[in-house]
Protein backbone atom coordinates (compact mmCIF):
# COMPACT_ATOMS: atom_id res chain seq x y z
CA UNK A 1 0.00 0.00 0.00
CA UNK A 2 2.89 2.36 0.83
CA UNK A 3 4.43 1.78 -2.61
CA UNK A 4 1.14 2.27 -4.46
CA UNK A 5 0.48 5.58 -2.69
CA UNK A 6 4.08 6.67 -3.32
CA UNK A 7 3.69 5.87 -7.04
CA UNK A 8 0.44 7.86 -7.17
CA UNK A 9 2.18 10.86 -5.55
CA UNK A 10 5.01 10.65 -8.08
CA UNK A 11 2.47 10.42 -10.93
CA UNK A 12 1.03 13.83 -9.95
CA UNK A 13 4.47 15.44 -9.73
CA UNK A 14 5.36 15.15 -6.03
CA UNK A 15 9.16 15.27 -5.64
CA UNK A 16 11.76 15.27 -2.86
CA UNK A 17 11.10 18.09 -0.41
CA UNK A 18 7.49 18.75 -1.57
CA UNK A 19 4.76 19.08 1.05
CA UNK A 20 1.70 16.80 1.20
CA UNK A 21 -1.17 17.56 3.62
CA UNK A 22 -3.36 14.78 5.08
CA UNK A 23 -6.75 15.17 6.79
CA UNK A 24 -8.15 11.74 7.65
CA UNK A 25 -9.33 9.49 10.45
CA UNK A 26 -7.04 6.82 11.92
CA UNK A 27 -7.41 4.22 9.18
CA UNK A 28 -4.47 2.13 7.85
CA UNK A 29 -4.30 4.34 4.75
CA UNK A 30 -3.17 7.30 6.90
CA UNK A 31 0.11 5.88 8.29
CA UNK A 32 0.62 4.24 4.87
CA UNK A 33 0.34 7.68 3.22
CA UNK A 34 2.81 9.15 5.75
CA UNK A 35 5.31 6.38 5.00
CA UNK A 36 4.71 6.81 1.25
CA UNK A 37 5.87 10.42 1.59
CA UNK A 38 8.93 9.28 3.57
CA UNK A 39 9.69 6.72 0.85
CA UNK A 40 9.95 9.36 -1.89
CA UNK A 41 11.42 12.17 0.26
CA UNK A 42 8.21 14.26 0.41
CA UNK A 43 7.31 16.08 3.66
CA UNK A 44 4.02 15.04 5.23
CA UNK A 45 1.81 17.30 7.30
CA UNK A 46 -1.05 15.49 9.05
CA UNK A 47 -3.86 17.70 10.34
CA UNK A 48 -6.10 16.16 13.02
CA UNK A 49 -9.55 15.35 11.62
CA UNK A 50 -11.23 17.34 14.42
CA UNK A 51 -9.91 20.69 13.18
CA UNK A 52 -12.30 23.07 11.42
CA UNK A 53 -12.05 24.21 7.78
CA UNK A 54 -10.50 27.54 8.91
CA UNK A 55 -7.83 25.79 11.01
CA UNK A 56 -7.07 23.35 8.16
CA UNK A 57 -6.80 26.25 5.71
CA UNK A 58 -4.27 28.03 7.98
CA UNK A 59 -2.07 24.94 7.96
CA UNK A 60 -2.37 24.42 4.19
CA UNK A 61 -1.52 28.08 3.55
CA UNK A 62 1.60 27.74 5.71
CA UNK A 63 2.96 24.63 3.95
CA UNK A 64 1.48 25.27 0.43
CA UNK A 65 1.10 21.64 -0.75
CA UNK A 66 -0.09 20.73 -4.24
CA UNK A 67 -1.69 17.51 -2.95
CA UNK A 68 -4.17 16.94 -0.10
CA UNK A 69 -5.12 13.41 0.96
CA UNK A 70 -8.48 12.96 2.70
CA UNK A 71 -11.53 10.70 2.96
CA UNK A 72 -15.20 11.18 2.13
CA UNK A 73 -15.99 11.05 5.83
CA UNK A 74 -15.41 9.08 9.01
CA UNK A 75 -17.43 7.94 12.01
CA UNK A 76 -16.66 9.45 15.40
CA UNK A 77 -18.60 7.07 17.61
CA UNK A 78 -22.18 7.23 16.25
CA UNK A 79 -21.58 10.56 14.43
CA UNK A 80 -20.42 10.91 10.79
CA UNK A 81 -17.73 13.59 10.25
CA UNK A 82 -17.82 15.13 6.73
CA UNK A 83 -14.06 15.24 6.12
CA UNK A 84 -14.23 15.90 2.37
CA UNK A 85 -16.78 18.72 2.76
CA UNK A 86 -14.49 20.33 5.36
CA UNK A 87 -11.52 20.01 2.97
CA UNK A 88 -13.59 21.64 0.19
CA UNK A 89 -14.39 24.60 2.48
CA UNK A 90 -10.73 24.87 3.51
CA UNK A 91 -9.52 24.87 -0.11
CA UNK A 92 -12.00 27.59 -0.97
CA UNK A 93 -10.53 29.72 1.84
CA UNK A 94 -7.02 28.96 0.52
CA UNK A 95 -7.97 30.01 -3.02
CA UNK A 96 -9.30 33.29 -1.65
CA UNK A 97 -5.86 33.85 -0.09
CA UNK A 98 -3.84 32.96 -3.18
CA UNK A 99 -3.01 29.23 -2.92
CA UNK A 100 -4.67 26.60 -5.12
CA UNK A 101 -4.25 22.89 -4.35
CA UNK A 102 -4.03 20.96 -7.64
CA UNK A 103 -4.86 17.40 -6.49
CA UNK A 104 -7.16 15.95 -3.82
CA UNK A 105 -7.01 12.18 -3.24
CA UNK A 106 -10.18 10.88 -1.59
CA UNK A 107 -10.59 7.58 0.25
CA UNK A 108 -14.24 6.52 -0.12
CA UNK A 109 -14.65 5.59 3.52
CA UNK A 110 -18.33 6.58 3.93
CA UNK A 111 -20.89 6.98 1.13
CA UNK A 112 -20.84 10.60 -0.09
CA UNK A 113 -24.61 10.75 0.43
CA UNK A 114 -24.07 10.32 4.21
CA UNK A 115 -21.65 13.24 4.55
CA UNK A 116 -22.79 15.81 1.94
CA UNK A 117 -19.63 15.08 -0.02
CA UNK A 118 -18.90 15.81 -3.66
CA UNK A 119 -16.02 15.51 -6.12
CA UNK A 120 -14.60 18.38 -8.17
CA UNK A 121 -13.69 17.13 -11.67
CA UNK A 122 -10.08 17.72 -12.66
CA UNK A 123 -8.90 18.17 -9.07
CA UNK A 124 -10.42 15.33 -7.02
CA UNK A 125 -9.77 11.64 -7.61
CA UNK A 126 -10.88 8.56 -5.67
CA UNK A 127 -8.46 6.16 -4.03
CA UNK A 128 -9.89 3.28 -6.04
CA UNK A 129 -9.15 4.86 -9.43
CA UNK A 130 -5.86 6.58 -8.53
CA UNK A 131 -4.06 4.29 -6.07
CA UNK A 132 -5.29 0.72 -6.43
CA UNK A 133 -4.06 0.44 -10.03
CA UNK A 134 -0.52 1.64 -9.22
CA UNK A 135 2.45 -0.79 -9.25
CA UNK A 136 3.22 -2.26 -5.83
CA UNK A 137 6.94 -1.51 -6.00
CA UNK A 138 8.46 1.95 -5.68
CA UNK A 139 12.21 2.60 -5.35
CA UNK A 140 13.31 4.33 -2.17
CA UNK A 141 14.52 7.93 -2.44
CA UNK A 142 17.51 7.92 -0.08
CA UNK A 143 17.61 11.14 1.93
CA UNK A 144 20.32 12.80 4.04
CA UNK A 145 19.82 12.41 7.82
CA UNK A 146 18.93 16.09 8.17
CA UNK A 147 16.40 16.20 5.30
CA UNK A 148 12.91 17.22 6.52
CA UNK A 149 10.63 14.25 7.24
CA UNK A 150 7.43 15.95 8.38
CA UNK A 151 5.81 19.10 9.71
CA UNK A 152 3.29 18.91 12.52
CA UNK A 153 1.42 22.05 13.48
CA UNK A 154 1.12 22.72 17.18
CA UNK A 155 -0.39 25.55 19.17
CA UNK A 156 1.78 28.44 20.17
CA UNK A 157 1.01 31.22 22.60
CA UNK A 158 0.90 33.79 19.75
CA UNK A 159 -2.16 32.21 18.11
CA UNK A 160 -0.49 31.41 14.77
CA UNK A 161 0.02 27.62 14.56
CA UNK A 162 3.68 26.71 14.32
CA UNK A 163 4.94 23.98 12.00
CA UNK A 164 7.28 21.84 14.09
CA UNK A 165 9.82 20.41 11.63
CA UNK A 166 11.37 16.99 12.27
CA UNK A 167 14.13 15.47 10.16
CA UNK A 168 14.73 11.98 8.85
CA UNK A 169 17.66 10.40 10.68
CA UNK A 170 17.55 11.73 14.22
CA UNK A 171 13.77 11.53 14.51
CA UNK A 172 13.67 7.87 13.43
CA UNK A 173 16.48 6.99 15.84
CA UNK A 174 14.54 8.58 18.70
CA UNK A 175 11.28 6.92 17.65
CA UNK A 176 12.75 3.44 17.29
CA UNK A 177 14.99 3.41 20.38
CA UNK A 178 12.34 4.75 22.78
CA UNK A 179 9.68 2.38 21.41
CA UNK A 180 12.07 -0.54 21.85
CA UNK A 181 13.15 0.17 25.43
CA UNK A 182 10.15 1.97 26.96
CA UNK A 183 7.64 -0.62 25.73
CA UNK A 184 10.03 -3.59 25.69
CA UNK A 185 8.50 -4.67 22.36
CA UNK A 186 9.16 -8.21 21.14
CA UNK A 187 7.93 -8.25 17.53
CA UNK A 188 7.40 -12.01 17.44
CA UNK A 189 5.08 -12.16 20.45
CA UNK A 190 3.67 -8.70 21.27
CA UNK A 191 0.51 -7.03 20.01
CA UNK A 192 0.89 -3.29 20.64
CA UNK A 193 -1.91 -0.72 20.73
CA UNK A 194 -1.41 3.04 20.94
CA UNK A 195 -4.80 4.79 20.86
CA UNK A 196 -3.41 8.11 19.57
CA UNK A 197 -4.51 9.68 16.29
CA UNK A 198 -1.82 10.38 13.67
CA UNK A 199 -2.91 14.03 13.77
CA UNK A 200 -0.85 14.34 16.97
CA UNK A 201 2.83 13.62 17.60
CA UNK A 202 2.06 10.41 19.53
CA UNK A 203 0.42 8.96 16.41
CA UNK A 204 3.55 9.84 14.42
CA UNK A 205 6.21 8.46 16.75
CA UNK A 206 4.33 5.61 18.42
CA UNK A 207 1.98 4.50 15.60
CA UNK A 208 3.48 5.32 12.19
CA UNK A 209 7.22 5.16 12.90
CA UNK A 210 8.51 3.55 16.14
CA UNK A 211 6.50 0.29 16.13
CA UNK A 212 6.86 -0.25 12.36
CA UNK A 213 10.61 0.42 12.41
CA UNK A 214 10.75 -2.48 14.89
CA UNK A 215 8.43 -4.70 12.82
CA UNK A 216 5.83 -4.78 15.60
CA UNK A 217 2.24 -5.94 15.17
CA UNK A 218 -0.16 -3.19 16.19
CA UNK A 219 -3.84 -2.37 16.51
CA UNK A 220 -5.26 0.77 14.84
CA UNK A 221 -8.57 2.06 16.22
CA UNK A 222 -10.52 4.94 14.68
CA UNK A 223 -13.38 4.91 17.20
CA UNK A 224 -13.86 6.43 20.65
CA UNK A 225 -13.16 4.50 23.88
CA UNK A 226 -16.66 5.02 25.32
CA UNK A 227 -18.76 3.95 22.32
CA UNK A 228 -20.85 1.84 22.00
CA UNK A 229 -20.01 1.49 25.70
CA UNK A 230 -17.09 2.05 28.06
CA UNK A 231 -15.90 -1.54 27.64
CA UNK A 232 -14.83 -0.99 24.03
CA UNK A 233 -11.05 -0.86 24.70
CA UNK A 234 -11.07 -4.01 26.81
CA UNK A 235 -13.14 -6.00 24.31
CA UNK A 236 -10.54 -5.07 21.64
CA UNK A 237 -7.71 -6.04 24.03
CA UNK A 238 -9.32 -9.48 24.47
CA UNK A 239 -10.19 -9.90 20.79
CA UNK A 240 -6.65 -9.21 19.52
CA UNK A 241 -4.73 -10.37 22.64
CA UNK A 242 -3.16 -6.92 23.09
CA UNK A 243 -0.06 -7.07 25.31
CA UNK A 244 0.96 -3.36 25.41
CA UNK A 245 -1.64 -0.58 25.74
CA UNK A 246 -0.70 3.14 25.46
CA UNK A 247 -3.34 5.85 25.98
CA UNK A 248 -3.96 9.31 27.45
CA UNK A 249 -4.94 10.28 31.02
CA UNK A 250 -8.13 11.85 29.59
CA UNK A 251 -9.29 8.45 28.33
CA UNK A 252 -8.27 6.79 31.61
CA UNK A 253 -10.25 9.33 33.66
CA UNK A 254 -13.28 9.05 31.36
CA UNK A 255 -13.28 5.24 31.69
CA UNK A 256 -12.67 5.42 35.45
CA UNK A 257 -15.77 7.65 35.77
CA UNK A 258 -17.92 4.94 34.11
CA UNK A 259 -17.08 2.42 36.84
CA UNK A 260 -15.08 -0.80 37.14
CA UNK A 261 -17.72 -3.17 35.73
CA UNK A 262 -16.95 -2.19 32.11
CA UNK A 263 -13.35 -3.27 32.72
CA UNK A 264 -13.77 -6.34 34.89
CA UNK A 265 -16.31 -8.03 32.60
CA UNK A 266 -13.39 -8.53 30.17
CA UNK A 267 -10.42 -10.80 30.83
CA UNK A 268 -7.50 -8.48 29.81
CA UNK A 269 -5.21 -11.39 30.69
CA UNK A 270 -3.00 -10.70 27.63
CA UNK A 271 -1.91 -7.25 28.93
CA UNK A 272 1.62 -7.01 30.34
CA UNK A 273 2.47 -3.30 30.01
CA UNK A 274 0.47 -0.06 30.20
CA UNK A 275 1.44 3.45 29.10
CA UNK A 276 0.24 7.01 29.62
CA UNK A 277 0.89 10.01 27.35
CA UNK A 278 -0.20 13.59 26.59
CA UNK A 279 -0.37 15.28 30.00
CA UNK A 280 0.52 14.55 33.63
CA UNK A 281 -1.62 11.73 35.06
CA UNK A 282 -3.09 12.35 38.51
CA UNK A 283 -2.19 9.70 41.13
CA UNK A 284 -5.85 8.62 41.59
CA UNK A 285 -6.25 7.82 37.86
CA UNK A 286 -2.81 6.13 37.86
CA UNK A 287 -3.82 3.83 40.72
CA UNK A 288 -7.11 2.88 39.02
CA UNK A 289 -5.27 2.17 35.76
CA UNK A 290 -2.69 0.06 37.61
CA UNK A 291 -5.01 -1.81 39.99
CA UNK A 292 -8.23 -2.22 37.97
CA UNK A 293 -7.10 -2.24 34.31
CA UNK A 294 -3.72 -3.90 34.89
CA UNK A 295 -4.80 -6.02 37.90
CA UNK A 296 -1.73 -4.75 39.79
CA UNK A 297 0.67 -6.69 37.54
CA UNK A 298 1.31 -4.36 34.56
CA UNK A 299 3.88 -1.58 35.04
CA UNK A 300 2.74 1.86 33.80
CA UNK A 301 5.11 3.79 31.54
CA UNK A 302 4.12 7.38 32.39
CA UNK A 303 5.93 9.15 29.54
CA UNK A 304 6.77 12.87 29.44
CA UNK A 305 7.72 14.35 26.07
CA UNK A 306 6.43 16.90 23.54
CA UNK A 307 5.70 17.45 19.85
CA UNK A 308 8.99 19.33 19.79
CA UNK A 309 11.06 16.56 21.44
CA UNK A 310 9.85 13.91 18.96
CA UNK A 311 10.22 11.03 21.42
CA UNK A 312 10.10 10.14 25.12
CA UNK A 313 12.33 12.30 27.34
CA UNK A 314 11.43 11.39 30.94
CA UNK A 315 9.98 7.92 31.40
CA UNK A 316 10.25 4.74 33.45
CA UNK A 317 11.72 1.60 31.87
CA UNK A 318 9.73 -1.60 32.46
CA UNK A 319 11.13 -3.84 35.17
CA UNK A 320 13.99 -1.41 35.82
CA UNK A 321 12.44 1.75 37.29
CA UNK A 322 10.55 1.65 40.63
CA UNK A 323 7.25 3.45 39.91
CA UNK A 324 5.51 6.29 41.77
CA UNK A 325 1.86 7.04 40.94
CA UNK A 326 1.65 10.19 38.79
CA UNK A 327 5.39 10.55 38.30
CA UNK A 328 7.28 10.48 34.95
CA UNK A 329 10.32 9.26 36.96
CA UNK A 330 13.76 9.52 35.29
CA UNK A 331 15.30 10.82 32.04
CA UNK A 332 15.72 8.45 29.07
CA UNK A 333 19.25 7.59 27.88
CA UNK A 334 21.23 10.69 26.93
CA UNK A 335 18.55 13.18 28.06
CA UNK A 336 19.91 15.80 30.48
CA UNK A 337 17.10 17.72 32.22
CA UNK A 338 17.65 20.53 34.72
CA UNK A 339 15.39 22.58 36.98
CA UNK A 340 15.81 26.37 37.01
CA UNK A 341 14.41 29.06 39.27
CA UNK A 342 12.73 32.12 37.73
CA UNK A 343 16.09 33.93 37.49
CA UNK A 344 17.55 31.04 35.47
CA UNK A 345 19.75 29.59 38.22
CA UNK A 346 20.15 25.82 38.04
CA UNK A 347 18.76 24.14 41.17
CA UNK A 348 20.30 21.06 42.77
CA UNK A 349 18.67 18.22 44.72
CA UNK A 350 14.95 18.26 45.62
CA UNK A 351 13.39 21.43 44.17
CA UNK A 352 10.59 22.94 42.10
CA UNK A 353 10.91 25.22 39.08
CA UNK A 354 11.12 25.36 35.28
CA UNK A 355 11.98 22.17 33.40
CA UNK A 356 14.73 22.67 30.80
CA UNK A 357 16.99 20.36 28.79
CA UNK A 358 20.75 20.95 28.87
CA UNK A 359 21.97 19.29 25.67
CA UNK A 360 20.57 18.17 22.30
CA UNK A 361 19.03 14.75 21.62
CA UNK A 362 18.56 12.97 18.26
CA UNK A 363 14.79 13.48 17.77
CA UNK A 364 14.55 17.17 18.67
CA UNK A 365 12.75 19.49 16.26
CA UNK A 366 15.12 21.40 13.99
CA UNK A 367 13.13 24.58 13.36
CA UNK A 368 9.69 26.14 13.05
CA UNK A 369 8.93 25.74 9.34
CA UNK A 370 9.64 29.03 7.59
CA UNK A 371 10.35 30.90 10.84
CA UNK A 372 13.67 29.98 12.44
CA UNK A 373 13.64 33.19 14.49
CA UNK A 374 10.42 32.05 16.16
CA UNK A 375 12.09 28.69 16.90
CA UNK A 376 14.99 30.40 18.66
CA UNK A 377 12.73 32.83 20.48
CA UNK A 378 10.22 30.22 21.70
CA UNK A 379 12.61 27.53 22.91
CA UNK A 380 16.03 29.10 23.51
CA UNK A 381 15.58 32.75 24.51
CA UNK A 382 13.95 32.32 27.95
CA UNK A 383 17.05 30.71 29.47
CA UNK A 384 20.27 31.05 27.50
CA UNK A 385 21.96 27.73 26.75
CA UNK A 386 18.92 25.64 27.62
CA UNK A 387 15.92 24.24 25.70
CA UNK A 388 12.88 25.62 27.57
CA UNK A 389 10.05 23.06 27.71
CA UNK A 390 7.29 25.44 28.85
CA UNK A 391 6.54 22.99 31.69
CA UNK A 392 7.07 23.33 35.39
CA UNK A 393 8.31 20.39 37.44
CA UNK A 394 9.29 19.16 40.88
CA UNK A 395 12.31 16.96 41.53
CA UNK A 396 12.07 14.78 44.63
CA UNK A 397 14.75 13.34 46.95
CA UNK A 398 15.12 10.27 44.68
CA UNK A 399 15.85 12.48 41.66
CA UNK A 400 12.42 11.66 40.14
CA UNK A 401 10.73 14.34 38.02
CA UNK A 402 7.07 15.25 38.62
CA UNK A 403 5.58 17.37 35.79
CA UNK A 404 3.36 20.11 37.23
CA UNK A 405 1.91 21.47 33.94
CA UNK A 406 2.37 24.36 31.53
CA UNK A 407 3.89 27.63 32.71
CA UNK A 408 3.22 29.50 29.45
CA UNK A 409 0.02 30.45 27.66
CA UNK A 410 -0.75 27.00 26.27
CA UNK A 411 -3.70 24.90 27.48
CA UNK A 412 -3.71 21.11 27.62
CA UNK A 413 -7.28 19.88 27.13
CA UNK A 414 -7.71 16.11 26.80
CA UNK A 415 -4.08 15.91 25.69
CA UNK A 416 -4.68 18.49 22.90
CA UNK A 417 -2.42 21.54 23.08
CA UNK A 418 -4.36 24.72 22.40
CA UNK A 419 -2.90 28.23 22.55
CA UNK A 420 -4.89 30.70 24.65
CA UNK A 421 -4.40 33.27 21.89
CA UNK A 422 -6.06 30.96 19.33
CA UNK A 423 -9.20 30.62 21.46
CA UNK A 424 -9.22 34.33 22.32
CA UNK A 425 -8.95 35.40 18.68
CA UNK A 426 -11.78 32.98 17.76
CA UNK A 427 -14.01 34.55 20.45
CA UNK A 428 -13.13 38.09 19.37
CA UNK A 429 -14.07 37.21 15.78
CA UNK A 430 -17.72 37.24 17.00
CA UNK A 431 -19.19 40.70 16.36
CA UNK A 432 -20.46 41.06 19.97
CA UNK A 433 -17.11 40.29 21.63
CA UNK A 434 -14.58 43.10 22.05
CA UNK A 435 -12.03 41.29 24.22
CA UNK A 436 -11.48 37.83 25.65
CA UNK A 437 -9.04 36.19 28.06
CA UNK A 438 -8.84 32.43 28.36
CA UNK A 439 -7.41 30.39 31.23
CA UNK A 440 -7.33 26.72 32.13
CA UNK A 441 -9.10 25.26 35.14
CA UNK A 442 -8.73 21.74 36.46
CA UNK A 443 -11.25 19.25 35.06
CA UNK A 444 -11.88 15.78 36.45
CA UNK A 445 -11.93 14.10 33.02
CA UNK A 446 -10.13 16.40 30.57
CA UNK A 447 -7.27 17.41 32.89
CA UNK A 448 -7.87 21.04 32.01
CA UNK A 449 -10.95 22.76 30.65
CA UNK A 450 -11.20 26.14 28.95
CA UNK A 451 -12.64 29.01 30.97
CA UNK A 452 -13.20 32.20 28.96
CA UNK A 453 -13.67 35.73 30.31
CA UNK A 454 -15.52 37.77 27.67
CA UNK A 455 -15.97 41.54 27.40
CA UNK A 456 -18.88 42.51 25.16
CA UNK A 457 -19.23 45.44 22.75
CA UNK A 458 -21.14 48.42 24.07
CA UNK A 459 -24.82 47.72 23.49
CA UNK A 460 -24.45 43.91 23.45
CA UNK A 461 -26.29 42.24 26.32
CA UNK A 462 -25.17 38.99 28.02
CA UNK A 463 -27.57 36.11 27.39
CA UNK A 464 -27.60 32.32 27.20
CA UNK A 465 -28.16 32.58 23.44
CA UNK A 466 -25.05 34.76 23.05
CA UNK A 467 -23.07 32.35 25.27
CA UNK A 468 -24.03 29.49 22.92
CA UNK A 469 -23.09 31.57 19.85
CA UNK A 470 -19.64 32.32 21.26
CA UNK A 471 -18.96 28.67 22.04
CA UNK A 472 -20.15 27.65 18.57
CA UNK A 473 -17.83 30.30 17.01
CA UNK A 474 -14.82 28.64 18.68
CA UNK A 475 -16.01 25.20 17.51
CA UNK A 476 -16.24 26.54 13.93
CA UNK A 477 -12.92 28.44 13.89
CA UNK A 478 -10.73 25.88 15.70
CA UNK A 479 -12.72 22.70 16.33
CA UNK A 480 -15.03 21.16 18.96
CA UNK A 481 -12.16 20.13 21.26
CA UNK A 482 -11.29 23.82 21.84
CA UNK A 483 -14.82 24.88 22.88
CA UNK A 484 -14.84 26.75 26.23
CA UNK A 485 -16.70 25.01 29.06
CA UNK A 486 -17.47 28.35 30.72
CA UNK A 487 -18.13 31.84 29.37
CA UNK A 488 -17.75 34.34 32.23
CA UNK A 489 -19.07 37.83 31.41
CA UNK A 490 -16.40 40.44 32.15
CA UNK A 491 -17.21 44.17 31.92
CA UNK A 492 -13.48 44.70 32.49
CA UNK A 493 -10.34 42.53 32.76
CA UNK A 494 -7.58 42.78 35.39
CA UNK A 495 -4.73 44.56 33.61
CA UNK A 496 -1.44 46.10 34.60
CA UNK A 497 -0.88 49.77 33.83
CA UNK A 498 0.97 48.70 30.69
CA UNK A 499 -2.19 46.88 29.51
CA UNK A 500 -1.03 43.28 30.13
CA UNK A 501 -3.83 40.98 31.29
CA UNK A 502 -2.96 39.34 34.61
CA UNK A 503 -3.98 35.75 33.91
CA UNK A 504 -2.82 34.66 37.34
CA UNK A 505 -5.73 36.68 38.80
CA UNK A 506 -8.19 35.22 36.27
CA UNK A 507 -7.04 31.67 37.07
CA UNK A 508 -7.71 32.25 40.78
CA UNK A 509 -11.19 33.66 40.08
CA UNK A 510 -12.04 30.80 37.70
CA UNK A 511 -10.86 28.23 40.28
CA UNK A 512 -12.76 29.99 43.15
CA UNK A 513 -9.50 30.75 44.91
CA UNK A 514 -9.86 34.53 45.11
CA UNK A 515 -8.75 34.33 48.76
CA UNK A 516 -5.26 33.50 47.36
CA UNK A 517 -4.95 36.37 44.89
CA UNK A 518 -1.75 37.78 46.38
CA UNK A 519 -0.58 41.27 45.48
CA UNK A 520 -2.90 43.03 43.01
CA UNK A 521 -1.57 46.53 43.66
CA UNK A 522 -0.04 46.65 40.17
CA UNK A 523 -3.50 46.46 38.56
CA UNK A 524 -4.67 49.60 36.79
CA UNK A 525 -8.14 49.10 38.34
CA UNK A 526 -8.18 46.63 41.28
CA UNK A 527 -12.00 47.00 41.64
CA UNK A 528 -12.39 44.83 38.49
CA UNK A 529 -11.51 41.76 40.59
CA UNK A 530 -14.54 41.96 42.92
CA UNK A 531 -16.77 42.73 39.95
CA UNK A 532 -15.64 39.48 38.25
CA UNK A 533 -16.12 37.45 41.45
CA UNK A 534 -19.70 38.80 41.74
CA UNK A 535 -20.46 37.85 38.11
CA UNK A 536 -19.19 34.26 38.41
CA UNK A 537 -21.91 31.75 37.50
CA UNK A 538 -24.21 34.46 36.04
Amino acid sequence: MVCRIANYLKSVGVKRGDDVTMYMALVPELPAAMLACARIGAVHSVVFGGFSAEALADRILDSTPNVVITASGAMRGPKPIPLKAIVDDALQICEGKGHTVQHVLVLEQLPFSDVNGSMKPGRDVTWREAVDSQPDECPVEWMPAEAPLFKLYTSGSTGKPKGVLHTTGGYMVGAMVTTKFVFDIHPASDVYWCTADCGWITGHTYVAYGPLLLGATQVLFEGVPTWPDAGRCWSIVDKYKVTIFYTAPTAIRALHAKGDAFVTRHSRSSLRLLGSVGEPINPEAWRWYYEVVGCGRCPIMDTWWQTETGAHMITPLPGATPLKPGCATLPFFGVEPAVLDEKGNELQGPCEGMLVIKRPWPSMMRTVAGDHKRFEQTYFSAYKGYYFTGDGCRRDADGYYWITGRVDDVLNVSGHRIGTAEVESALVSHPSCVEAAVVAVEHAIKGQSIYAFVTLMTGAEPSDALRKELISTVRKVIGPFAAPDVIHWAPGLPKTRSGKIMRRVLRKIASKEEDQLGDISTLADPSVVQQLVDLRGK
